[in-house]
């Protein structure tokens, strides 16, 4: 009897490891999120050697994960980059390759192009966009038409507004920017001083409300594209002015997302992406941002248009404090997340780079060749390694980006042999 009873509590046990095991195995599906800046610079970050912007937060999320030195987007401008990000598509695969839409443009992107939140949706995932969509106003358009379960946003740019227009003396601008909740409009020419704060707010909820299933949040922040602005707790205060408010309130944002995972013991199931969709606005000098060491920025092929900061944070997964040095972008994204959370693979530009953020002190050997493309869809570089060949207007540049980061020296009479190379693999591109 002694011995039946023994054998019965031990059974018990077992069941009830199993069963956890199973519990556990059955959410293991990890929560994604992506956090999205607007025309955020290289040289931004404090963690990527800004002196005078204070990012705590994601210096902090740096130091706990993988800082990717060399990650790119897909155009120096935004509609077709966060197309490219959400599909894993160059832009000219979704028709959306020729420049920003505006709030009269009659097209968006298309339901038939799977989207990260699509194929996420394959797998019973919760799925928001909270923040600047720009990917289409009209409602087949809208995230609601493309995986989103929830919108709670705006349609196109902070400055695509009547009221923005007018202070800088554009009496006869009609548009208003409208505040919306999936396809309904709540506001028009909301109080941008409080965007990120509210927009903070909505996927706190949002993650609040679906802590116990697994979701996919695509947290995209309209600052601090021009105008830039910030709230009360934080105007004023950052040494590089308005734009250093705007940039700082956005860190703090990060900061609010990481603490709600940690709050709620999700932390070591959920990815955290952050990146921005182009280089800074450089006209706009103390109001535009930085793209540090980088030559020139939004709007141009150069890399201060296109190479990012991107910082990956999935607690006691990633390595502390890793830097990984590849060749990567955000066209990588889809492919990866799709490679973490078991969705069938779909056909993408990008690839999945989960071991890069894994292991990012390992040398691989695969060289990765990423095409530039101008903000109007025209083909101007290529690069593969350290090697990057321009050709705009006839005229071509050469550059060892491993050793003249900042483009200053064309070595296109030097290298001829390489820049042949190149120029091969650009006009295959060109008459894909």
């Amino acid at each position: 009897m002694i011995f039946f009873k023994k054998a019965l509590i031990s059974l018990l046990a077992l069941t009830t490891i199993l069963g956890g095991q199973a519990e556990a195995k059955k959410q293991k599906k990890p929560n994604v999120i992506i956090i999205f800046a607007d025309d955020l610079g290289y040289g931004d970050l404090s963690c990527y050697g800004n002196p005078t912007i204070k990012t705590p937060n994601l210096d902090n999320m740096a130091s706990n994960g993988v800082k990717l030195t060399q990650f790119y987007v897909a155009s120096p401008v935004c509609s077709p980059s966060r197309a490219a990000l959400l599909t894993g598509l160059y832009p000219k695969k979704t028709d959306l390759h020729k420049g920003v839409l505006f709030p009269n443009s009659k097209t968006g992107l298309s339901s038939k192009y799977p989207t990260i939140a699509t194929i996420l949706k394959t797998q019973n995932y919760k799925t928001a966009c909270i923040g600047k969509w720009h990917l289409g106003h009209l409602e087949e358009f809208l995230p609601t038409s493309n995986g989103f379960d929830y919108f709670w946003g705006t349609p196109f740019s902070n400055d695509m507004s009547r009221k923005e227009q007018q202070i800088l003396g554009r009496k006869n601008y009609k548009y208003q920017l409208p505040l919306m909740h999936n396809s309904d409009t709540l506001e028009l020419d909301p109080d941008q001083t409080q965007l990120t704060t509210r927009l903070t707010d909505k996927a706190l909820g949002f993650i609040e409300e679906n802590r116990k299933s697994p979701f996919f949040l695509y947290m995209a922040h309209p600052m601090p594209h021009v105008p830039v602005y910030a709230s009360d707790k934080f105007k004023g205060k950052s040494l590089r002015g308005k734009y250093g408010d705007a940039v700082s309130e956005v860190d703090w944002s990060v900061g609010q997302i990481i603490k709600k995972l940690e709050k709620l013991k999700i932390d070591e199931n959920t990815l955290v992406i952050f990146t921005s969709d182009n280089g800074p606005w450089l006209v706009y000098k103390t109001e535009g941002g930085s793209a540090g060491p980088l030559r020139d920025g939004k709007g141009t092929t150069y890399e201060g248009g296109m190479r990012e900061p991107c910082i990956m944070y999935w607690k006691n997964k990633t390595v502390n404090g890793g830097i990984c040095t590849q060749i990567t972008s955000t066209m990588d994204i889809l492919p990866t997340i799709a490679s973490l959370t078991g969705c069938e693979a779909i056909e993408t530009d990008g690839k999945d780079i989960t071991d890069y953020i894994m292991q990012p002190e390992r040398e691989f050997n695969k060289e990765t060749v990423f095409f530039y493309y101008s903000k109007m869809g025209i083909l101007e570089g290529v690069r593969k390694g350290a090697w990057k060949l321009l050709i705009k207007k006839g005229q071509k540049e050469l550059y060892n980006l491993n050793q003249d980061i900042g483009e200053c020296y064309n070595l296109i009479n030097e290298e001829v042999e390489m820049a042949s190379f190149l120029e091969i693999l650009f006009s295959k591109e060109n008459t894909n």
